[in-house]
């Protein structure tokens, strides 16, 4: 059976990335959008001429009054497209960055990144939690700068580091469904992340660079493909892990 993979705030970056990725090794793919519905159908077609099934859906990651009648769009969808109750795998990977020192951190900063990264990857597993088939798979996004410090991203790093713990605690408690969960912590990549910071400001790019035993900062597609080979048979076996993909960044 083909596998169906749900990931969030896909339209764009390493969740589009990831996604193509998917369809690559096989799989059917739902994603999610917060804003762009072209950049969202734009993967949807690159999908489909892959040969594999797909669909957009918009949502925002931080509205959590959202996700009840998001899953009730999904539900119907995985009836009439797929003939199924259920999706496979779960990607966590919607976000965006703040780039702020600590003493000019705003509320709504904190906040907005509280409300994305954890309350809403809390909420919206929990709210899906019907819908992803036993033995299936969650890939939660983090961070390499949870252990390799860069000033200016404190709270995003610290939400970060309470979704790898919570990563810890679903895969204790899923496990007896069989669901595997993992924390993918990305090094520096260079996408429209913190407005591009990596990718448009050289000086970070090579500050970056030069943390990194392989040279250089990574692109998307040194993240998206690691992914999808996670969500592989051949890795059924790896659960409650942060797997850091960073080229040896900080070592």
């Amino acid at each position: 059976m083909t596998k169906i993979a749900l990931v969030t705030g896909a339209g764009r970056g390493l969740g589009r990335n990831t996604a193509l990725s998917i369809a690559r090794h096989g799989g059917d793919v739902i994603l999610t959008y917060r804003s762009s519905v072209d950049e969202a159908q734009a993967v949807v077609a690159e999908i489909q001429a892959m040969g594999r099934q797909a669909m957009a859906f918009q949502l925002d990651s931080s509205d959590v009054a959202a996700f009840a009648p998001f899953v009730e769009r999904l539900r119907t969808a995985l009836r009439e497209t797929w003939q199924r109750e259920t999706f496979d795998h779960l990607v966590n990977n919607a976000g965006h960055g703040e780039y702020a020192m600590i003493e000019g951190t705003t509320e709504a900063q904190f906040d907005g990144l509280v409300d994305v990264h954890f309350k809403g990857v809390f909420f919206l597993t929990q709210a899906l939690l019907p819908l992803i088939a036993d033995g299936g798979r969650i890939v939660n996004l983090s961070t390499g700068l949870t252990n390799r410090l860069y000033p200016g991203f404190s709270v995003y790093a610290a939400v970060k580091g309470a979704v790898e713990v919570l990563t810890e605690y679903m895969a204790r408690e899923l496990g007896s469904r069989g669901i595997a969960v993992n924390t993918v912590a990305p090094g520096a990549i260079e996408t429209d992340f913190g407005g591009g910071l990596v990718r448009d400001t050289p000086e970070v790019n090579k500050q970056f660079a030069d943390m990194i035993v392989l040279g250089r900062v990574g692109v998307p597609d040194d993240i998206g493909p690691m992914i999808a080979s996670l969500l592989s048979e051949d890795n059924r076996w790896i659960t409650a892990q942060r797997i850091e993909v960073s080229g040896g960044q900080g070592i």
